[in-house]
């Protein structure tokens, strides 16, 4: 049960640090990262995933996955990422990163249930340490200054204007911590695996 909670999915980046691989599409149990990430998603509510326009294999990834799609021109920032997402939305919204296979459809639920307890709150994933992380459950009455940031900082500058409001929710181990940038960050990650 999503309780209104649209989960926002950032999928248009350029993947620029990965030397000619997309991060989306690399491998994980048998399906691109992308596919595996949304099917999480879609598990805990209504799903929005934003894409670069053009990029077929990213859309292939999401065949057969219900959810809707925002288009970005390629080489958007994720600021521009995030209000594109927003745009339309009247309800909570959860962002998560694509890049981060560690994040489970079990923290999501865990995320829009406490969201519940705690309506005017932001949402904000930790470590299991208390170090900040991803996702981040925004909600509805800050819809409007996600949709006017600008930059490549993403919600930052939400995060910290609206910093009282934001409440820790340690997930397990590091999966709010873990995102993969680099074929090196892959690398390590699947030698821990």
């Amino acid at each position: 049960m999503s309780d209104g909670v649209t989960i926002l999915l950032l999928a248009a980046g350029a993947s620029a640090r990965m030397r000619g691989r997309d991060k989306l599409l690399e491998e994980v149990n048998g399906d691109p990262l992308l596919r595996v990430m949304a099917r999480r998603a879609a598990k805990a509510g209504p799903l929005r995933v934003t894409l670069p326009e053009g990029n077929g294999d990213r859309a292939a990834a999401l065949d057969g996955i219900d959810c809707t799609i925002a288009s970005l021109p390629p080489g958007c920032s994720q600021s521009q990422s995030l209000a594109a997402g927003v745009a339309g939305l009247s309800g909570p919204v959860l962002v998560m990163l694509a890049d981060m296979p560690e994040v489970t459809a079990h923290d999501l639920h865990l995320m829009m249930a406490l969201s519940r307890q705690a309506p005017a709150a932001i949402l904000r994933a930790a470590g299991a340490d208390g170090t900040p992380g991803n996702p981040v459950l925004f909600p509805a009455d800050l819809l409007g200054a996600l949709g006017k940031i600008t930059g490549d900082k993403g919600a930052r500058e939400v995060l910290t204007q609206h910093e009282a409001r934001v409440h820790l929710v340690p997930l397990p181990e590091k999966h709010a911590l873990i995102d993969l940038d680099t074929p090196e960050d892959w690398a390590d990650w699947r030698a821990g695996r």
